[in-house]
């Protein structure tokens, strides 16, 4: 063999090793990126750089100022309106997959309370989120910080609380952290109604009958992500959150008055700024797979940023998540001229393939045929 290969694997080796060490300082410290900031430091540890070709390639993508769409839901139980609604949907689904949602029937009051919970828990005392910190993905609620932290080329500089309703629809409130239990139960039961009603005008938007997608109980597991991204002090060589798509039917988030969400749209980043009141929608990728590529899940990212800490909370709509459930495209959807783009799939293996990849890798090539 080459000297040379054999002298660039060893190199490549010793900075693996590095890297695996370093990363498993950052873990077992359970202090997340707050950890860092509150440790006082001024420049980013190298866990968190993002790679030369990766910054590189920031050139070959561009940046729009274009308005993502606002869709206003009030007077949905009009005909009139509904139709106008679900039109403004159908467009949005299929042309740029983020759209924003206005007069939703969320009080304020809720979506206040979710984002200041979701503060008080980071900020609370490290020792009592300590009791919380795992990366095992069957905990009901737990704290870490990148839930990809072993699998991905760089760390995301964000640390993360995580409900998990995948595997039971009921929310018990003792096994919610004391500090936002009450706002998390009344932000999960609003947002829950809110995804049911969705639902049922994206069915409609599809052209499919209008209990399709709730009878396939889409808005059953769901999964919560209260995001916490403290001041960055080098935002230009890290992000919050890489470039990723959603393993869900759909997700409605949450998000402060900081910003810092962007979407592809046309090969150009385009940034998703939160208006008051207002929740942002993305079609994800199981409802782009059962949509038969009519709705599409667009990459998405969230940038680092000198000001902080943001908040924001992500509810995936994941279905059913029993191993054996199979997932296709609608077959309503399916004829000669518009043949099936992926193939039938379990739950139990799309989830596999889902953790056994870096966020930044979308999952839906794996699935076309």
């Amino acid at each position: 063999m080459d000297e040379s290969v054999v002298k660039g694997t060893a190199t490549q080796s010793g900075v693996d090793d590095a890297r695996i060490k370093d990363l498993k300082a950052f873990d077992d410290t359970k202090a997340g990126v707050k950890g860092l900031i509150d440790a006082g430091v001024a420049s980013l540890p190298r866990i968190f750089i993002r790679p030369p070709d990766e910054l590189v390639e920031e050139l070959n993508l561009g940046y729009s100022q274009a308005e993502v769409p606002v869709i206003d839901l009030s007077g949905i139980e009009t005909d009139d309106q509904r139709k106008n609604i679900v039109d403004e949907l159908r467009q949005v689904s299929e042309e740029w997959g983020f759209f924003r949602v206005v007069n939703h029937g969320i009080p304020s009051s809720v979506l206040d309370g979710m984002i200041d919970g979701t503060c008080k828990f980071h900020e609370q005392d490290a020792e009592l989120k300590k009791e919380y910190y795992s990366r095992d993905q069957f905990q009901k609620v737990r704290y870490e910080s990148n839930i990809d932290l072993y699998r991905s080329r760089v760390a995301n500089w964000r640390d993360t609380m995580t409900i998990n309703l995948l595997y039971s629809n009921e929310v018990v409130p003792d096994e919610l952290p004391e500090i936002c239990r009450s706002s998390a139960m009344d932000y999960i039961n609003h947002v829950t109604k809110l995804a049911e009603t969705l639902f049922e005008l994206l069915s409609e938007a599809l052209g499919i009958k209008v209990d399709n997608l709730r009878a396939m109980e889409c808005a059953r597991g769901r999964t919560f992500v209260c995001h916490y991204y403290p001041a960055c002090p080098e935002p230009d060589l890290t992000l919050g959150v890489s470039r990723h798509t959603d393993p869900a039917f759909l997700t409605i988030l949450l998000q402060d008055h900081i910003g810092g969400l962007q979407f592809l749209h046309d090969n150009n980043w385009t940034d998703v700024p939160p208006i008051p009141g207002g929740l942002v929608v993305n079609i994800a990728d199981l409802l782009q797979i059962v949509s038969n590529d009519k709705f599409k899940s667009r990459e998405h990212r969230v940038i680092a940023n000198r000001i902080g800490p943001r908040i924001s909370v992500a509810c995936f709509f994941i279905g059913v998540a029993v191993p054996e459930k199979i997932y296709y495209p609608a077959k309503e959807l399916i004829s000669d001229e518009t043949p099936p783009v992926y193939r039938e799939f379990t739950v139990g293996e799309y989830m596999s393939n889902f953790f056994s990849r870096p966020i930044d890798k979308s999952g839906l090539d794996h699935f076309k045929i």
